[in-house]
């Protein structure tokens, strides 16, 4: 096999160009293999195969640093930057990140998760680079639907000023993980059928032949064309970048020999590389959305597999059936319909739905306005996601006392995703905000209590739940609930288990039938249950949840007896001040100790051992 030969980007550099072709199908094998052990980002890997190849081929990593936007789409990087024979172990515990990783490898530029970072990393890069004197390649790949985040769109301002080398790789594929939205999207697909695009285009090979520095802004013919065009309606024009295509990015000798000749160019360029999601696997091709990011899958027979029911489609249904309850109700997503479970929800009510393509603080602000007028937002994000809307949290919403309801998906421990995608800050950050609610259900059925419950008592209400599966709620049910009001599951003698969110279930099971310990549903951390908490504080209490344990609910719980001058025995079991990689969740939680095992442990350091622990 090549790959067997490249161990480095400098062994991929002594490959023929026949040997190169043959790689990146032996690549597209070996990602379609390990992604159907470990699950992974199979599609966007597979489109980049040979644009990846050309940029190893043409510039010198680690020295030339060549970033990746998310990251998801640098399966083949990691191939062919000395790391085949550990690619089977791709997002398992132990293992090789599912994204580029700086503390991984000297290959990797940036350690990326989030979307739209690429474009200032690379502008700081450079600025570093020029003011040290040193002389080496930035280049920054990005997908045209990170490019629609504002932190792309204003490093680009910046960088069209400051008029620095670089080179930014457009990678259109016309998706993020759902299809994107958008003005600037909306302008790529245009310039697909503008008719000097698709002269340019027919020129192909003859074009790539014969191209030379001087024809860079865009083949003279085409460029002649074009020149109105680029002139008056080019975005990237606008900005001051030169603009170089679309050319065809599974073109292997194409981009190769476009690479070469942009190498040499001064100032900002950006090489529009137009590529297909999942190329080279029919499936992933076919329905590029579901294989973005499958699980586990027989490379023989792909076939979808049902991730059992989850808390985004608990949410997804609940939010549908709400909306033909409450006409003002109105969702609106950051480019994350599929994850949050509003497919059904986005064909039900399309007229009271709007994605806003990778732009979180867009999303909460346009929520503000919402309420303004009188609507009743609800914003369906990751945790990890919402952390970088925090200021409109606060500012848009928070201080007028807005009713936006934050439907937070992927609270605590997610998995294989790794530390950029664990939702385990949010408690923190949000409970310090004046006015803002915060709540934890502990099925789905409390989830459509707490949702339709949040739409009445008006102000901002955050709900919190995990990547997780959970029983279906029957359609058309929509209990009471006592707003800020615990709930006792099971009684106790001597000791409390106060869990909140996912954690209860692992309290439930370390209780067992022990009489000496009861479990509290604490599924209100604000407004907290000040009441319950003072009749239990005569117990020993210990406090359990699925986010850091500094300024999370236990601390909530501590600050409340302190105020209330009440002083049990509290013990608090949280995750500690670190950051956790990627891995299985019950084993990561078992790391943590804050699973059944680790609150046995601790209610025993509280002297309360459990009956099956006395041995």
């Amino acid at each position: 096999m090549i790959l067997d030969k490249v161990n480095s980007p400098e062994d991929l550099k002594r490959l023929s160009l026949e040997e190169l072709l043959l790689l990146a199908e032996e690549i597209r094998s070996e990602i379609i293999r390990v992604t159907a052990q470990n699950g992974g980002h199979l599609a966007s890997s597979l489109g980049a195969v040979e644009l990846v190849l050309a940029l190893h081929r043409v510039f010198d990593s680690p020295r030339d640093r060549i970033l990746f936007d998310v990251g998801h789409q640098a399966y083949a990087h990691k191939l062919v930057t000395g790391r085949k024979d550990r690619f089977h172990t791709l997002r398992k515990e132990g293992g090789i990140s599912g994204f580029t990783k700086v503390s991984e490898s000297p290959h990797d530029a940036i350690t990326a998760g989030h979307a739209s970072t690429s474009l200032a990393n690379a502008l700081g890069m450079v600025l570093a680079r020029d003011l040290k004197g040193e002389d080496y390649h930035v280049v920054a790949v990005i997908g045209d639907g990170a490019l629609t985040g504002g932190m792309a769109l204003a490093a680009l301002n910046k960088i069209g000023e400051l008029q620095k080398r670089m080179l930014i790789v457009l990678n259109d594929n016309e998706m993020s993980i759902s299809e994107n939205v958008g003005a600037l999207n909306k302008y790529f697909k245009e310039l697909q059928i503008r008719k000097w695009v698709q002269d340019a285009e027919k020129l192909g090979k003859t074009i790539l032949e014969r191209i030379s520095p001087q024809l860079f802004g865009l083949v003279d013919r085409a460029k002649e064309a074009a020149k109105l065009l680029l002139h008056q309606e080019n975005p990237f024009y606008a900005w001051g970048i030169r603009y170089v295509g679309p050319v065809d990015g599974h073109d292997l000798k194409g981009l190769v020999h476009i690479l070469e000749h942009l190498k040499a160019l001064d100032g900002p360029t950006l090489l529009h590389v137009v590529t297909k999601k999942g190329k080279g696997y029919k499936v992933a091709e076919a329905d590029p959305i579901y294989w973005h990011g499958p699980p586990g899958f027989d490379p023989k027979k792909p076939e979808k597999v049902s991730k059992g029911y989850t808390w985004s489609q608990a949410f997804g249904d609940a939010v549908t059936e709400l909306a033909h309850l409450e006409p003002r109700l109105f969702v609106i997503t950051p480019a994350m319909r599929e994850g949050s479970g509003l497919v059904r929800y986005s064909l039900e009510h399309p007229e009271r739905y709007l994605d806003v393509g990778i732009c979180e603080d867009v999303a909460v602000t346009t929520a503000a306005g919402l309420a303004l007028r009188g609507m009743k937002p609800i914003v369906a994000i990751y945790s990890t996601f919402l952390q970088r809307a925090y200021d409109q949290v606060i500012h848009d919403v928070a201080i007028e006392n807005l009713p936006v309801v934050f439907a937070i998906d992927r609270a605590g421990i997610v998995g294989a995703d790794g530390a950029t995608h664990h939702g385990v800050f949010d408690i923190a950050y949000l409970r310090t905000v004046p006015n803002l609610q915060i709540a934890a259900p502990k099925d789905a059925l409390e989830l459509r209590a707490m949702l339709k419950k949040a739409l009445e008592v008006g102000g901002p209400v955050a709900i919190r739940y995990p990547r997780d599966n959970v029983e279906r709620a029957p359609e058309g049910v929509w209990p009471e609930i006592a707003w800020g009001k615990w709930e006792v599951l099971k009684e106790g003698t001597e000791a409390y288990i106060l869990a909140f969110g996912k954690t209860l279930r692992y309290a439930l099971e370390a209780a067992g039938d022990d009489p000496r310990v009861g479990v509290v549903n604490a599924r209100f951390l604000k407004p907290l249950d000040r009441e319950m908490l003072r009749a239990l504080s005569r117990y020993k209490l210990l406090t359990v949840e699925d986010h850091q344990r500094m300024g999370g609910f236990g601390s909530a719980v501590l600050e409340a007896l302190n105020e209330m001058g009440l002083k049990p025995e509290v013990q608090i079991l949280g995750l500690p001040d670190r950051f956790f990689e990627h891995g299985a969740i019950p084993s990561l939680h078992r790391q943590a100790g804050i699973d059944a095992e680790g609150i046995r442990k601790a209610l025993a350091a509280m002297g309360v051992a459990l009956v099956h622990e006395r041995a």
